[in-house]
């Protein structure tokens, strides 16, 4: 697959404006962050809903995916609210006020599926929206409460090992990876992986931060399950028989797909992290 120049310059340009927004949101406060997240949250959620429709040959009310807005955002800044009203530390709010929001969802899939035949599977397509969308976005929050440099780190790996799979893909790739993503080739997904462990291995010897083995399962987290992430919003796209989830950005499509990896790395990212590594705190404003 030879490498399309226009089409390179063109994912370059909008991919600068959307570093400059994620680094902002990444480096300036855990405020900013959740600012960001939520914004991911109800970009990806629209999208989500509008595919599940061409799937399930559905038609989502408005309110319901209103009211998912609504559930998701609650979950998001709730707790962080509290925390600050309170004076409780961020985390110690979350683990207080959190289990008992899970309610709200549960809440929506009984009030969609009221009435309707059809509507427990809209219920269960919001359930659907939420863990996918929403709790990968609580988690990434919640990295950012252990340590800047988690949500900063998964990002940026995810990054390397996206663009270097598609750089190495083009020039030496031969051999189809998936058929349910069919531009993607063994060489680029094998070459992009190897490359990111070897950036993030370097990224830890260098830095001092952290263990090594933590910064090689961070790079196999953006690797491996971002890849997998990919090829499961690739997958519901080929379903709804659409080419991308939106418009948002030129060369990249919608939120979804500029997102997808994302949403599947960050929990097992957040869970090895919570399991294993310890809270680092470092400011960068």
């Amino acid at each position: 697959m030879a490498l399309h120049w226009p089409t390179f310059f063109q994912r370059l340009g909008s991919a600068i404006v959307f570093s400059a927004i994620m680094m902002g949101g990444l480096l300036w406060n855990a405020w900013a962050l959740l600012l960001l997240v939520s914004l991911i949250c109800v970009l990806c959620q629209r999208e989500f809903f509008w595919i599940m429709d061409k799937i399930l040959a559905t038609q989502t009310p408005g309110w319901l995916l209103a009211a998912t807005w609504a559930a998701s955002l609650i979950l998001l800044w709730f707790p962080p609210l509290a925390a600050f009203a309170t004076g409780l530390p961020p985390q110690i709010a979350q683990s207080k006020y959190l289990p008992p929001l899970f309610l709200l969802p549960v809440l929506l899939l009984l009030l969609a599926g009221l009435g309707k035949r059809s509507g427990m599977v809209a219920g269960l397509v919001v359930l659907a929206a939420i863990v996918y969308t929403c709790l990968p976005g609580l988690m990434l929050y919640t990295l950012r409460l252990q340590s800047l440099l988690l949500p900063l780190a998964l990002v940026l790996l995810i990054w390397m090992n996206d663009t270097m799979a598609y750089l190495v893909g083009s020039f030496i790739g031969r051999t189809p990876f998936s058929a349910i993503s069919p531009k993607k080739t063994w060489e680029g997904t094998l070459g992009g992986a190897l490359l990111t462990m070897g950036l993030a291995l370097w990224w830890g010897w260098y830095s001092g931060l952290f263990q090594m083995t933590d910064w090689g399962v961070l790079a196999l987290c953006a690797s491996v399950a971002g890849t997998a992430g990919d090829l499961f919003e690739s997958k519901l796209k080929r379903l709804a028989g659409i080419k991308d989830s939106g418009k948002m950005m030129p060369g990249h499509g919608g939120a979804l797909d500029r997102f997808d990896s994302l949403l599947v790395a960050t929990p097992f990212a957040f869970a090895y992290a919570w399991l294993f590594m310890p809270t680092l705190f470092i400011k960068v404003f």
